[in-house]
């Protein structure tokens, strides 16, 4: 499965970016789309995700009411309407695909089998 993340830039706090992720390859293998974020100096953290099947989500508390996982099945594409900016979303994003859809590990990052390349989010105050 590969994986090409884009939508990135450079928003004021309180403005609105919408995160793609475009799945290609052996997509029927993978059962899960996640976010991830890391910010310079930090460690990468899970943002969100959701399943392919029933379109299950998942988020991060930091996120929770602000961000807004989707996706297209029939475009094999995952997004991330990402609302009420703050400075500290200011991270690369990553999108990421796992093949087993286990719900107490959602969030861990180790349990994702494809990785996309990042795209910079940057937010000013």
């Amino acid at each position: 499965v590969q994986l090409q993340a884009c939508g990135g830039g450079l928003v004021q706090a309180g403005g609105s970016l919408r995160l793609s992720c475009a799945a290609s390859g052996r997509t029927f293998s993978s059962s899960v789309m996640g976010w991830f974020r890391q910010a310079p100096g930090k460690e990468r953290e899970f943002v969100a995700a959701i399943s392919w099947s029933r379109g299950s989500t998942y988020y991060a508390d930091s996120v929770k009411g602000r961000f807004t996982i989707s996706r297209d099945n029939a475009k094999n594409m995952v997004y991330l309407q990402m609302n009420s900016l703050k400075p500290e979303d200011t991270a690369v994003y990553y999108c990421a695909a796992r093949r087993t859809m286990h719900t107490a590990t959602m969030t861990l990052g180790s349990q994702y089998d494809y990785w996309g390349q990042g795209t910079h989010v940057t937010v000013s105050s």
